[in-house]
């Protein structure tokens, strides 16, 4: 009997590179990350499962297993980035920021 192709595995491998990826080329920004290394992890899970069920059935566990690392690194990448950026947005001195912001717009308005 042929073997199937393992619903999910390549999914969450896709997830787990992409969720590495748009972490640092959204500026930064966790939120993708965060949420693609979750999917991902998710669909590994339910990839592993199902091989589990039927162990004979299925090939590809080797996708699932790496999209779980990935998606993993992904998340803990996204998570340390939005510890970062609560961390600056708690430290950060708002009134020199308005200050800068005051000054920019006087000298674009002095400028017209």
């Amino acid at each position: 009997m042929e073997k199937q192709k393992l619903p999910n595995s390549k999914t969450s491998l896709i997830l787990g590179v992409i969720s590495i990826v748009s972490t640092f080329c959204c500026c930064f920004i966790p939120g993708p990350g965060i949420i693609l290394g979750l999917i991902g992890m998710n669909s590994a899970k339910k990839a592993k499962a199902l091989d589990q069920e039927n162990p004979d059935m299925y090939e590809g566990i080797n996708n699932a297993n790496t999209g779980a690392l990935l998606s993993k690194i992904g998340l803990i990448i996204g998570i340390l980035t939005l510890a970062w950026f609560i961390y600056r947005l708690a430290t950060v001195d708002f009134d020199l920021i308005i200050e800068q912001y005051k000054e920019v717009m006087e000298q674009m308005q002095q400028g017209q």
